[in-house]
């Protein structure tokens, strides 16, 4: 198996771990209930989404 024959440094190590952290979901308030939920999913308070309501307060598909 192959050995790297020196160290790498921790400037090196850095730059290429500069792409790998993890940012925040971000978040859009519902137009009808104003809570705070992901961009692209349905409100788990309300159900609405794309201006329409498409699940009821339990969770089921309306």
């Amino acid at each position: 198996m192959a050995v790297p024959k020196r160290k790498h440094s921790n400037s090196r190590t850095g730059k290429r771990r500069s792409h790998d952290g993890v940012t925040a979901r971000q978040l859009a308030y519902c137009p009808k209930c104003s809570s705070a939920t992901p961009t692209h999913n349905v409100c788990p308070k309300c159900g609405y989404y794309m201006g329409r309501v498409v699940m009821d307060g339990t969770g089921a598909a309306t």
